[in-house]
Parts: structure tokens; C-alpha cells; sequence
């Protein structure tokens, strides 16, 4: 991993231990200090001047987006999405972005708060140990939930929310983000005045010479609609999201054509699959098996000399992606929130994966932490798809820009700027109800792009291709993780995948649907990382 556009950063406030403080900069990338005072300390992998500088205060950040000046911690979180330390007079702060895409983790240890833009540093100051409400939704939801990560003694600072050193104090503060101090009633906003603001956020990559991967779907051949209405240096490139289809490839050839767009296919091996799973599983510390993939992909981005234009919560904001019918019709808050957790949930595999006591123990723990992560969205008028927004894609999906493509090369988001979010939050859900209010917004931007197939209306594929996640490479290497869980933890799975293990590789041959291949993933993704930690972890007894 190559820091480029994005530095590693490090450092403490409190109480600060010099000789912990030293363990935690030893461990990680090279860094240098940017900020050393008697309760901060921060470095950083690169040079990184504060935004702001002044005798008794200064103020840093380490996103993309460069705050403009000093301010409040919050109103920078929001208007740039970064995190940053703020120091004025005696109080300290460390701060996430308002939806926290991009990672701060920290553990305590005494007086003071150590931190880091990765995992693997912390774990020099505390032992590993396994953090099984973590594991239950990694593998449920497919990613964690709150501030939960593999280990119980390293948190991620959630979005919107902040640690503070004041007078001697150290504490954490939790605000409301803008989208939810001001409840984005129903302004009646078009499809063609929504289309004006997309406009102006691309004034923001003027200049730039852009990469927009156009799937097949409703939000990349927008983005790429816009890019070049506006003139803009565009390329676009397309690769196998591996879902047995390949529908994507082909739709992609079609939109680009209309747009005039060159387009490139990146190819993926079936014989590297292993690999690129256990790179992205590294890569991304355990905390999701999605995007392996992506992998090829993103290390082509990397070397294309291209900002990545990516459609990052397009599907939340604008067709109610993951907002079910049971969640729209629900009638009070606790049918509501259980529509939502089911959307977000896989759904039953073809045969159980995991014993009776596990599945029941993993369900309970997996409801009471989406409610604890969910509860302050709870009566907003924008709940359902907010609560897609701060859990599946800020911690899931978000990993393939923010930690695959980021930090070795530059990424946009447009649909996270603050005045697209805002306007597409305020049009209510039933007029995004199955797709109709983004059909009219692609209208708007183009009506010949907008008339093409899209994998968003598309059931059938128009072909079926071999999966890489399911081929002969893949099963050994998904045999020898389920192995070395059944060996581990065999009270998790159930009798029936004990037998599948007991049979060998080629037993998992019956587990092609979607539902199957993600139980198989997020159970593989646990075993490497216990194999991977395997002189580290201690006693992995389950709770259940």
C-alpha cells in the first residue's frame, strides 16, 4: 500500500506514554511528526502542513479535500468528509468526517487515546484477542457495525463524532450530521434541477483528467453522462464483478459507445482469484469479504495517471437500493428497523451454514448492534435510506475507493457532496420508488444513454459465464479457510458444512447462488484471519 494521495497518519492526546507512543509510530509506515505538544501528537507518512496555524491553536486534516480554513469540527466533517486533530487552547480534538468514510481507529490505554489511519499498528499496544458481536455481523451484514472492529480492544471512530482531550479530560462527543438537524422535507426538487446541482459538484474536477468505470447500472452511466456533456477528459473502464453474468461488460460496451467514451475491459484470471481474496482481505483488515474482485481493477487505476469518479451511495440516495417494500409499508418503528437489518442481511442459504446456537446468537447480537448504530435515525423522515448510507455503504462498500483505489490514487464521490446529498435526500421515497425518479434524472442528462439496458431493470442475463469465487482455484483455497474454522471454532458451523468440509474441495460445487457464495465468503474471510493470527488470538471460544 502506497500513501500517495492520502498520508498514514498516526499519533495520541491525553496523557500521552512517550514509550507507547513510540511502539505505535515503530509499527506502521515510516512516518514524521507533524504536531508534538505536551497532550498531541501526530504523524504522518508524507508532509502535512495544518490548514490552519496560529499561536495557541492549529488544525490538521488528512483527507483529499483540503478544509479552506479554521472552523468548527463538525461543520469541516461535513462540508469535506474528512477527518482531522483540532487543537484550541486547552481542548484537543480528533475527528472523523461526517459519514466517516475515511478510517480512524484507536484504542485507550490509560489517560490517553492512541490512534491510526490502520489497525495492524494498534495491535502493537493491545493484544489481539477476537471481538466475536464484530464477527457476527461481518459475517450476517457483511461488514462491522458501530465502532466494532475484529478486536475487542480497537474501536473506528464512527462518522460525525469525535474524541476530545479538554482540561485534562478525555471524552467523546457524537453530534447530529446536517441531514439530520435539519429534516430534508420534500422540496419537490426535479429531476432537471437535481441535474444542475451534479453540474456544479463536477466544476470541483475541472481540470482533471477523469476515469469513470461504467457498469451497466443507473449511477456510472450518469457520471459518465456528465463528464462528458461537460468536455471533460474521460476514459471509462468496465472488469467482471464476478456475479456469473458478465451483464455489466456488455451493457458497459453499449453506453460508452452512445457517449463517444473509450472503453477498456480490465480481465481477471480465475487462477489468481485466491490471491486477490487474500490481498483485499489484508488489505482491507478482515473487516469485509466484498471486492476481491475489484482487486485487478483498482491496481490498473492506480497506474492510469486518473481520478476515479466513483457512485459512491448513488443507490441509497436516489432508488431506495436495499429499502424493501416491507420497509416502506411497515407500520411502526420495530417492523421498520427489521425490514431494513433483512434487506441488509443475506439471506438463508440453500443449506444451513452455521449450528443452531451460533445462528441464533449471531442473529440476537447483529440486531442489538444495528440498533445501537441505526437509533438516530429512527422517526427521520429519511430513515430508510440513511440507514443504508451510515452502515452498508459507509463500511462496506465505500472500502473499494476509500482503502482500494485510495490512498495510491485520487478518488471523487459526487453524490456525497453536500449540495447533491442534501437535494436527492429531500425527494421523498416513493418518488424514487422502484427506480422512477432516477429513470427521469437520466432523462434529463441524456435520453439515448437513458433508453439502454441497465443491470438495475435487467432479471435474466443474457449469458452465463464461469464464476472466478467458484472455480477450482477458488474452491481449494475456500476449503483449506472453512477447514481451519471447522478446526478452530467448530461449535459455529453447522453439522451439514462439517460434512461439506469432510468432503473436500469439489463439495462446495453446489453452492453457486448469491446467498450461498456469501456465507462461503465471509466464513472464508474469518478463516484466514484466524490462520493469519493464529500465534495471536488465544482462546477463540465462542460466546454461544
Amino acid at each position: 500500500m502506497q500513501f500517495n494521495v492520502r498520508p498514514y497518519v498516526c499519533g495520541a492526546l491525553g496523557r500521552i506514554d512517550t514509550v507507547v507512543l513510540g511502539k505505535l509510530t515503530g509499527a506502521g509506515p515510516r512516518v514524521r511528526p507533524a504536531l508534538q505538544t505536551a497532550d498531541a501528537a501526530l504523524f504522518s507518512s508524507a508532509p502535512l502542513p495544518p490548514y490552519h496555524r496560529t499561536e495557541g491553536s492549529f488544525a490538521f486534516s488528512w483527507g483529499e479535500r483540503r478544509p479552506a480554513g479554521h472552523d468548527d469540527w463538525m461543520a469541516v466533517a461535513e462540508t469535506y468528509e474528512t477527518p482531522g486533530l483540532i487543537g484550541d487552547g486547552e481542548r484537543v480534538t480528533l475527528h472523523a468526517g461526517a459519514l466517516g468514510l475515511v478510517d480512524v481507529y484507536y484504542v485507550r490505554l490509560g489517560e490517553a487515546v492512541y490512534f491510526s489511519s490502520l489497525i495492524q499498528p494498534l495491535l502493537s499496544l493491545v493484544p489481539a484477542g477476537i471481538d466475536w458481536a464484530a464477527w457476527a455481523s461481518i459475517i450476517q451484514v457483511t461488514f462491522p457495525l458501530g465502532e466494532a472492529t475484529p478486536y475487542p480492544a480497537v474501536k473506528r471512530l464512527p462518522g460525525s463524532s469525535a474524541l476530545v482531550h479538554d482540561r485534562g479530560m478525555l471524552g467523546t462527543e457524537r453530534r447530529l450530521p446536517r441531514w439530520l438537524r435539519t429534516e430534508p422535507y420534500e422540496t419537490w426538487t426535479s429531476a432537471g434541477e437535481l441535474l444542475e446541482i451534479l453540474h456544479e459538484v463536477y466544476k470541483d474536477y475541472e481540470g482533471r483528467r477523469l476515469l469513470v468505470p461504467v457498469s451497466g447500472g443507473y449511477d456510472s452511466r450518469l457520471l459518465c453522462a456528465v463528464a462528458v456533456a461537460r468536455g471533460a477528459d474521460v476514459e471509462s473502464w468496465t472488469t467482471s464483478p464476478d456475479d456469473g453474468t458478465d451483464t455489466d461488460i456488455a451493457f458497459a460496451r453499449a453506453i460508452t459507445r452512445e457517449l463517444g467514451v473509450d472503453h477498456r475491459v480490465i480481465t481477471q484470471d480465475p487462477a489468481d482469484y485466491p490471491g486477490d481474496a487474500q490481498e483485499v482481505a489484508r488489505r482491507l483488515e478482515y473487516l469485509t469479504p466484498h471486492h476481491a474482485w475489484y482487486a485487478p481493477f483498482a491496481k490498473e487505476v492506480h497506474r492510469s495517471g486518473r481520478m476515479l469518479v466513483d457512485g459512491l451511495a448513488g443507490g441509497p440516495l436516489l432508488k431506495n437500493f436495499m429499502v424493501s417494500g416491507a420497509a416502506l409499508e411497515a407500520t411502526s418503528q420495530a417492523e421498520r428497523s427489521a425490514a431494513v437489518l433483512g434487506s441488509l442481511s443475506l439471506g438463508a442459504p440453500s443449506q444451513p451454514f452455521l449450528s443452531p446456537r451460533a445462528q441464533e446468537w449471531i442473529e440476537e447480537a447483529v440486531r442489538e448492534q444495528f440498533h445501537a448504530a441505526t437509533s438516530m435515525l429512527h422517526g427521520h423522515r429519511a430513515e430508510l435510506p440513511l440507514s443504508v448510507l451510515h452502515t452498508r455503504t459507509v463500511r462496506g462498500i465505500a472500502r473499494s475507493a476509500v482503502n482500494l483505489v485510495g490512498p495510491e490514487a485520487s478518488f471523487a464521490a459526487p453524490f456525497i457532496h453536500p449540495d447533491f446529498f442534501d437535494a436527492a435526500l429531500s425527494v421523498g421515497v416513493a418518488r424514487k420508488d422502484k427506480g422512477r425518479f432516477y429513470r427521469e434524472l437520466l432523462h434529463a442528462a441524456n435520453p439515448r444513454v437513458a433508453a439502454l439496458p441497465s443491470t438495475n431493470v435487467v432479471k435474466q442475463p443474457l449469458r452465463r459465464v464461469p464464476l472466478r469465487s467458484t472455480a477450482g482455484p477458488a474452491r481449494v483455497y475456500a476449503h483449506q479457510m472453512l477447514r481451519t474454522v471447522a478446526e478452530r471454532v467448530p461449535a459455529l458451523l453447522s453439522e451439514e458444512l462439517h460434512q461439506v468440509v469432510l468432503d473436500g474441495p469439489d463439495a462446495l460445487t453446489r453452492f453457486t447462488g448469491w446467498n450461498d457464495r456469501f456465507w462461503v465468503r465471509g466464513l472464508v474471510l474469518f478463516g484466514l484471519w484466524l490462520s493469519d493470527f493464529e500465534g495471536d488470538l488465544g482462546d477463540v471460544s465462542p460466546p454461544f
